[in-house]
């Protein structure tokens, strides 16, 4: 990640076409290893190709990636039928009131106006 973040960096630095010694310039500016066979590697598979179609080719692929424990909820939301999300959306709301009520202790809980 710190080679990518260095290509991009020169990039945005006005380099169009960062070199190998340009990104371990970059790195070694903030102390970090430059590793040769990391950068080879980026340097090869970038080269000639715009940064931005990259960059959107790779939101397309995460896009598709399941990102943890949201995808139950909607699989119990969708499968539970009709009465199930109103039930959940009221039982969010319910416990949003009570943490709304510890927040407003205007004391902090150290007593001083009693």
């Amino acid at each position: 990640m710190k080679v990518v973040a260095a290509y991009l960096l020169a990039l945005l630095g006005g380099n169009t076409t960062p070199s190998a010694e340009d990104l371990k310039n970059i790195l070694a500016s903030v102390g970090a290893d430059a590793d040769d066979d990391k950068i080879e590697l980026l340097l090869s598979e970038v080269k000639g190709k715009d940064i931005t179609e990259l960059i959107a080719s790779g939101r397309e692929k995460l896009a598709s990636v399941p990102s943890g424990g949201g995808g139950v909820a909607v699989a119990a939301a969708a499968g539970g039928g009709g009465g199930a999300a109103p039930a959940a959306a009221a039982e969010t709301k319910k416990e949003e009131k009570v943490e709304e009520k510890e927040e407003s202790d205007d004391d902090m809980g150290f007593s001083l106006f009693d």
